[in-house]
């Protein structure tokens, strides 16, 4: 226990350096919020990785899914490296960071004022983005908190949920979008020798994979099949929401309008899908093996409520699997994840209170300074609500990060891709696409509907309407 807070405290203490480090750095909003807009290639790469895959895919993600599907659990993490990285970098990333450039643009809200010539759209976009992440980064939040519950005996829930908070908010505060950067580098390397310590350890353990899957076979011959019980259906909708929402999600946009320029994207985007391929693969075959090591005699406290715990699965197979002495190389892992989506998170949902709200409707000749000093505390504002969901533990990590994502997606996936593809499309088109979309992902969830499978029929709804409307109103006018 002494040994893994001691590294745990080192873990943070570096943190921290490269805070204050980042914060003499800061001279004004475009280096707290976008690095200047010169960063590397390697940083981006890193950076986009590691604010893609957090504690909600490590700790709820992982374990859901692999309880329910299987292996087939491992098309996601698949999916999201080819489509939600490689897709995303070599379709969008020049021409989102081009886009910027020639419109002068800093955020997503800002670049639908301008592209549709709506100053509502870009009101609708801040409120839409503050309000949907919050739920997001409060998933992270709850996905940490149990890990450090299960890492560290006698450690209460809301105790770690608050930790956790207050060094985000110093560590964020401090040095903005350049020092994330490369510490998200650093993060990537840390979750590139976890995650596959996880994985061989998991393999070691069970004395190969040949015995996982007769064991998993045992079970359910469906696990180990290409589709796992629940359908095929369910399985196309976790794909799709968490490989496609990152066409539009606001947080993995961002780093585009960062990266230096044309040749750091070609880099970018083989390094960062190289990096998904391997963390999400082994993230969502790790979790497949759930049902081989978790049971009330091997994992009684996942079971202790009466039901199952899914966010508890994977901090109890790691728990199982990883030797003790190794056990806080995992916990850095996830943290080091977890950081630097947080952090993404953060920085979004602060620049719509402080730049699209304050500063576009409020106070339009707010100063450079104080334009930077908002945005602090509008940092510090989100972390706090975040904390405060998390407290509450409102549902389950995937139902959760479900919900935020599949609104946002179905709010912006017609909109943006589409604004950003063609010239024929509108306001007309991008307003139906947005509300219709975001009414349909959230009318199905409150109806019943998963949280995956409702923001999917909403992300394909808002994709559908924008060029069908955008026509329609075009001969009209």
């Amino acid at each position: 226990m002494s040994v893994r807070i001691i590294i745990l405290v080192l873990y943070a203490l570096t943190i921290i350096y490269f805070g204050i480090r980042g914060m003499k750095k800061t001279k004004n909003f475009s280096d707290f919020f976008l690095g200047g807009g010169k960063v590397g290639p390697w940083m981006t790469a890193f950076s986009y990785g590691t604010a893609y895959f957090s504690a909600v895919v490590f700790i709820g993600f992982a374990g859901k899914v692999g309880w329910g599907f299987g292996y087939s659990g491992v098309w996601i993490g698949i999916a999201n490296a080819l489509v939600g990285v490689l897709a995303v970098w070599w379709l969008m990333a020049w021409k989102i960071k081009k886009m910027s450039l020639e419109l002068g643009v800093t955020t997503m809200s800002e670049y639908l004022e301008v592209r549709y010539n709506s100053r509502g759209m870009k009101l609708f976009a801040s409120i839409i983005i503050f309000i949907f992440l919050i739920p997001y980064s409060g998933a992270v939040f709850i996905g940490l908190s149990y890990l450090f519950k299960y890492s560290f005996q006698g450690i209460e829930y809301w105790h770690a949920v608050v930790f956790m908070g207050v060094f985000t908010a110093v560590y964020l505060v401090m040095g903005g979008y350049k020092s994330m950067a490369v510490l998200d580098t650093f993060f990537g390397m840390v979750m590139t020798v976890g995650v596959i310590m996880l994985l061989v350890f998991t393999l070691t353990r069970a004395g190969g994979i040949g015995n996982i899957t007769a064991g998993l076979s045992e079970i359910n011959p469906k696990l180990t099949d290409i589709v796992g019980p629940p359908g095929l259906w369910p399985l196309f909708s976790l794909v799709f929401l968490t490989s496609v929402a990152p066409f539009a999600m606001p947080q993995l946009v961002q780093k585009f309008y960062a990266i230096k320029d044309k040749k750091s994207v070609k880099t970018g985007m083989i390094a960062s899908t190289i990096f998904a391929l391997l963390v999400g693969g082994i993230a969502y075959f790790v979790g497949s093996t759930t049902r081989f090591y978790i049971n009330p005699e091997t994992a009684p406290a996942v079971f202790e409520s009466g039901s199952l715990n899914v966010d508890a699965l994977m901090p109890a197979l790691m728990g199982i699997v990883i030797p003790d002495y190794l056990f806080i190389i995992i916990l850095i892992l996830i943290l080091s994840a977890s950081m630097s989506t947080l952090a993404s998170l953060v920085l979004i949902s602060s620049s719509s209170l402080a730049k699209d709200m304050y500063a576009g409707f409020i106070n339009k000749n707010i100063s450079d300074a104080k334009l930077t000093g908002l945005m602090r505390a509008g940092s510090v504002f989100f972390i706090i609500l975040s904390v405060i969901i998390a407290l509450l533990k409102p549902s389950t990590i995937v139902s959760i990060l479900g919900v935020s994502w599949g609104a946002i997606g179905a709010a912006f996936l017609g909109p943006f891709v589409w604004g950003l593809f063609t010239k024929f499309t509108n306001k007309y088109g991008a307003w139906s696409s947005a509300i219709v979309g975001l009414s349909v992902t959230l009318g199905m969830y409150i109806y019943g509907f998963s949280s995956p499978e409702a923001g999917t029929i909403g992300m394909l709804v808002s994709l559908v309407l924008n060029p069908l409307v955008s026509l329609i109103t075009q001969k009209r006018h």
